[in-house]
C-alpha cells in the first residue's frame, strides 16, 4: 500500500484504531445477511452520470485503488474514516466522542473536498452529521461496512466476518445511508483494517464498488502529537496521493490541528485537493 517503513507504522496505526473499536465485541445476530440494494442503486433518483470506478481486476475481481496518476497535476485526496462499531451505542451513551465536528468545520472553512468513509453504524448515531456530510458538495460519502468487523482473519485483533456475510454488511450500510438521507453515496468502498484477500474482493464483485486503500497513512490513531503527525503526511505526499486519517475525535484527537497545518503547506507546494473520485477518473483516463 505504502512503502515498506512508512506501511508498517502506518498500517499498525490504523488497524490499532480499528482493534481497539471493537476490542471483545461480542458476534451481533443483527449481521445476519439480508436483501439490500447494490451500491448502483444508492439514491432513489440515480445521478445524472455514474461517478468513476475503476474497472474490474483478473477473473473480474473488485479492483483496488491506492493512488492516482503521478503526473505534474499534483493532486491529493484526503480521506477520513467515520469509524463505530455494531456494539459501541452504550460508550456513545456514556459520552465518548466517535464524531469530530470541528474536524468537518475546519475542512469546510478551509475549503477542502475530502472523500469520508463512514460505517452505517457510524451514520446510525449520527444522522444529522452523515445527511450534512452527504449533502456538502464539498465531500462525498464512501461505504466502510456496516460493522467495521473485518473480512478477512487475523486482522490486528478485529471481529471477522465469514465470506458469506459480506456483501449483506457492506450494502446494510448502503441502506443507513439512504436512511438517513445520505445522497449519492459513492460506490468505494473501504476494508475495516485496510485488510483484504482474494476472497474479501470476490465476495465484494455483485456490489459493484471500487476497494479504495491509501499510499499516506497519517498515524493520526491515537496520536497526541499533531506536529509528528503533520510532518508524517508532509513526508509521504505525492502527486496522486491518497491520504487516510480519522474521523473519530476519541481515538484520533489531533486530526483538526494536523488538517490546519498540513493544508496551507501542501497548497504552498503547488497541490490541490480533490475527492477520491476525481483520482479514480483520471486513473481510468490514463489507463
Amino acid at each position: 500500500m505504502i512503502t515498506l517503513v512508512r506501511r508498517v507504522t502506518a498500517a499498525c496505526a490504523v488497524c490499532a484504531l480499528g482493534a481497539t473499536l471493537t476490542a471483545c465485541a461480542p458476534a451481533d445476530e443483527s449481521l445476519a445477511p439480508r436483501p439490500a440494494p447494490s451500491a448502483s442503486a444508492v439514491s432513489p433518483a440515480a445521478p445524472a452520470s455514474r461517478p468513476p470506478t475503476l474497472a474490474p481486476g483478473p477473473a473480474g475481481l473488485t479492483p483496488v485503488f491506492e493512488h492516482g496518476p503521478r503526473t505534474r497535476d499534483r493532486t491529493v485526496a484526503l480521506t477520513f474514516d467515520a469509524d463505530m462499531t455494531a456494539d459501541q451505542g452504550p460508550r456513545a451513551e456514556r459520552g465518548e466522542r466517535f464524531d469530530n465536528p470541528g474536524l468537518v468545520a475546519a475542512l469546510r472553512e478551509l475549503k477542502v473536498p475530502a472523500t469520508v468513509f463512514m460505517t452505517g453504524r457510524w451514520a446510525e448515531e449520527y444522522p444529522g452529521q452523515a445527511r450534512a456530510i452527504g449533502r456538502d458538495p464539498l465531500f462525498e460519502v464512501g461505504n466502510h461496512s456496516y460493522s467495521h468487523y473485518a473480512v478477512t482473519g487475523d486482522c490486528y485483533g478485529l471481529p471477522t466476518l465469514t465470506e458469506d456475510r459480506v456483501r449483506a454488511d457492506v450494502e446494510r450500510a448502503y441502506a443507513v445511508f439512504r436512511k438517513v438521507g445520505v445522497r449519492d453515496a459513492m460506490p468505494y468502498f473501504r476494508f475495516p483494517g485496510g485488510c483484504y484477500d482474494r476472497g474479501a474482493l470476490k465476495a465484494l464483485t455483485p456490489v459493484g464498488v471500487t476497494a479504495v486503500q491509501w499510499d499516506v497513512a497519517s498515524g493520526d490513531a491515537f496520536a497526541t502529537d499533531a506536529d509528528a503527525v503533520a510532518e508524517e503526511v508532509l513526508a509521504g505526499v505525492r502527486a496522486g496521493s491518497v491520504v487516510v486519517m480519522h474521523c473519530t475525535l476519541s481515538a484520533a484527537p489531533t486530526t483538526e490541528r494536523v488538517v490546519r497545518s498540513i493544508v496551507p503547506e501542501l497548497r504552498e507546494k503547488g497541490y490541490r485537493f480533490v475527492k477520491v473520485s476525481e483520482l479514480i477518473g483520471a486513473a481510468g483516463r490514463s489507463s
